[in-house]
């Protein structure tokens, strides 16, 4: 019994989702700074502790949203909806987790966890109201995606580029987009479980879908062309790992193209093989170019 508790407990803090964290650690990467003890062990807490308030909040979500799932064909699974957790649980883990982010986040300094407070505070804001309000939801979760890098240069203190804050963006950007187009594609099922939805303009969803593809893109081919990055790195062989970006993005259109059988495009990309292939390739190749190069 104590068991079933503790796996419902830990699938309710979608730990499949802390991957998103990892722009955390893409501040100390693109610095060159992986090597140094210091920082990189300060990164890594970092992380652990944004992983530990982004759980907090997908906590709170499913407590704020228990009616709802409880009446749609795939979230009346989760372990709140489905009874395997008891809702005193979920708080108490809730709060656990809130406390023991910002209390480390506090170890680590003051700036840092002011952003950690700020993720939170935007995430708590998201949850009860934000989201219920067409573009401006996409809008906070793009913020998120910021605040994390942000973070990032924070704990390791190094200086963020204007490059990867605006790439951070406009990725965040598409992403959040394409989950809204994944799931206007499910019909009116989806339309019923998210009301935002309804304010939706499929068309308008399409068009921002693509404008983010190609800004992502073309904004990543700049960061690697630009002289700057060329001196700052001393080669100019960033520009070889623009493929893999350019087959990432497109490769994430044509699953958010289709209906499936995911709750959502980030579930269908962590069991997408070409895309964690290309991922992986891709990290690769910025890692030999940044690294060895």
């Amino acid at each position: 019994m104590v068991r079933a508790v503790l796996l419902g407990l830990l699938r309710t803090m979608r730990p499949h989702q802390w991957v998103k964290n990892l722009f955390v650690v893409a501040p100390i990467f693109f610095a060159r700074e992986v090597f140094d003890p210091q920082r990189l062990h300060v990164t890594m807490a970092a992380f652990a502790l944004f992983c530990a308030i982004s759980s907090s909040v997908y906590v709170l979500n499913d407590l704020a949203d228990l009616e709802a799932d409880r009446a749609h064909p795939v979230k009346c699974k989760r372990p709140l909806a489905s009874g395997r957790v008891s809702i005193g649980a979920a708080r108490v883990t809730g709060v656990g987790l809130m406390l023991l982010g910002l209390g480390g986040a506090m170890l680590i300094s003051l700036p840092f966890a002011a952003t950690l407070l700020a993720y939170l505070v935007l995430n708590i804001a998201y949850t009860f109201k934000l989201k219920r309000v067409a573009y401006l939801d996409v809008l906070c979760i793009a913020s998120g995606f910021e605040l994390r890098v942000i973070a990032g240069t924070l704990a390791a203190q190094v200086p963020p580029t204007t490059y990867l804050l605006v790439v951070t963006f406009l990725l965040a950007a598409f992403l959040a987009f394409g989950k809204r187009m994944h799931e206007l594609a499910q019909g009116d099922g989806a339309v019923k479980q998210r009301a935002v939805l309804q304010r939706y303009q499929p068309q308008a969803v399409v068009v921002l879908l693509y404008i983010t593809a190609l800004s992502t893109v073309a904004v990543y081919t700049m960061y690697t062309l630009d002289p700057d990055t060329a001196e700052a790195f001393g080669t100019t062989r960033l520009g070889f790992t623009v493929p893999f970006t350019l087959f990432g993005v497109l490769r994430f259109l044509r699953l958010v193209s289709n209906r499936g059988d995911a709750d959502s495009p980030t579930e269908q990309m962590l069991r997408d093989i070409p895309f964690l292939v290309n991922l992986a390739l891709w990290a690769v190749a910025v890692t030999a170019v940044l690294y060895f190069g």
